[in-house]
């Protein structure tokens, strides 16, 4: 899942160990706050200038010009999506490539011609509007899945689009060849994870959440609350967005305010295990142990079976020196799901940091094996030849 478009929560992972069945348990209602904004805390964040939806969405001239003299010349709607997506991807047009930390509008989109997926996403959902194609954001529901972020993991979830013929104006066709989906990552594309239409405010909130996250990783206080705010104004039911400001309020010293809006974020979504397991940090911090072990024990038993959970353990044991672990923990996510590249990257970073290099060469010629994104195989080509010279040149 290289390329998958992402919007992003910020994780502060706690590591546990214990492995059995949980007691179902519910949240206790939290003591309700004045405001669950803290504006004051945040002084300069109004003068963040935040992206509106128009400028979000809009199309420029060139991008006018392409829907006019090349989309809406192709009457059958098929025919017409297809085309919107060959002009995407062909060289001598935009020949967008992923940038994974690429949070940009339609227009710029378009002209930078790097982005990320969430962008890639946005742009064409504008096209195929004013190409005047039925055209809905979906959202994929993948597994748990995290990526690394200077000292934070952040969990990524994955949108695409889904573009439908309308029979008349009563009914929607919703026969295989008349329906069209476009997803920018081939992996998500060939799965068949449960989707589900989402509104355009939702996607806004996504993209406000997006920035305000990378802000929060860096962080940019200031920023991160003003377009984290922005998102839950977006879309007052987007759990994410509020989980992510109950971590911005937690790394500032407002304990009370983090502990409500976890408790928000999992009343609107009690799937949110990223909102679950930062509320048992704040609750063991604050000295409940019996209800955060509750709840640690309850999220473990939903990521037992998921690979990309024991991916994050690997990395986090990499991180803090704890090799075997890590080995372990990636060995484990391949025994899990044999087909994803970056748990061979993974692994053959483990095995570099144990000096053995044959290894690391093999995990990354599989990686390579397994991967279909061209960028991310100069990458992998890069560091399998850094390896043999490491191997043959170790000193």
């Amino acid at each position: 899942m290289n390329s998958s478009n992402k919007f992003l929560l910020i994780v502060l992972m706690l590591l546990i160990s214990a492995c059995q069945t949980t007691p179902t348990f519910t949240l206790s209602p939290v003591k309700p706050i004045d405001n669950v904004y803290l504006d004051q805390a945040f002084i300069g964040h109004d003068l963040v200038a935040v992206e509106s939806e128009q400028e979000i969405f809009a199309l420029d001239d060139e991008m006018k010009a392409l829907v006019t003299n090349k989309l809406l010349r192709v009457s059958d709607i098929r025919q017409r999506s297809v085309m919107l997506l060959e002009h995407i991807f062909e060289t001598e047009n935009i020949n967008l490539q992923y940038q994974g930390g690429a949070n940009l509008t339609a227009s710029q989109t378009y002209h930078q011609g790097q982005a990320n997926c969430m962008s890639l996403t946005i742009m064409a959902y504008s096209l195929a509007k004013a190409a005047k194609l039925n055209v809905n954001f979906q959202n994929v529901q993948v597994p748990e899945y995290w990526q690394r972020n200077g000292d934070m993991n952040m969990l990524t979830g994955h949108v695409n689009l889904v573009i439908k013929k309308r029979e008349n104006p009563n009914k929607i066709i919703l026969l295989s060849n008349e329906v069209l989906e476009i997803d920018f990552d081939p992996y998500v594309a060939k799965k068949s994870f449960p989707r589900k239409v989402i509104t355009k405010n939702e996607v806004l909130a996504m993209f406000y959440n997006n920035k305000g996250a990378q802000a929060l990783a860096k962080k940019d206080y200031t920023n991160a609350y003003r377009y984290i705010k922005a998102a839950t104004l977006a879309d007052n039911s987007f759990s994410s967005a509020w989980g992510n400001l109950g971590v911005l309020y937690k790394v500032t010293g407002h304990n009370e305010h983090a502990l409500f809006t976890y408790h928000k974020a999992v009343a609107l979504n009690k799937n949110n295990n990223t909102a679950m397991n930062n509320l048992s940090i704040l609750l063991r911090k604050q000295g409940e142990h019996d209800l955060a072990e509750k709840i640690e024990l309850s999220i473990l038993r939903k990521r037992i079976n998921n690979p990309y959970y024991y991916a994050l353990l690997a990395d986090e044991s990499l991180q803090k020196g704890n090799i075997e672990f890590a080995l372990l923990h990636y060995q484990k996510a391949i025994h899990l799901d044999d087909r994803i590249d970056e748990f061979y990257h993974g692994l053959a970073k483990v095995y570099y940091a144990m000096d053995n290099y044959s290894a690391a060469r093999r995990a990354l010629k599989k990686a390579m094996a397994i991967n279909k994104v061209s960028q991310i195989d100069n990458q992998y080509l890069a560091k399998l030849n850094f390896l043999k010279q490491a191997e043959y040149n170790p000193y």
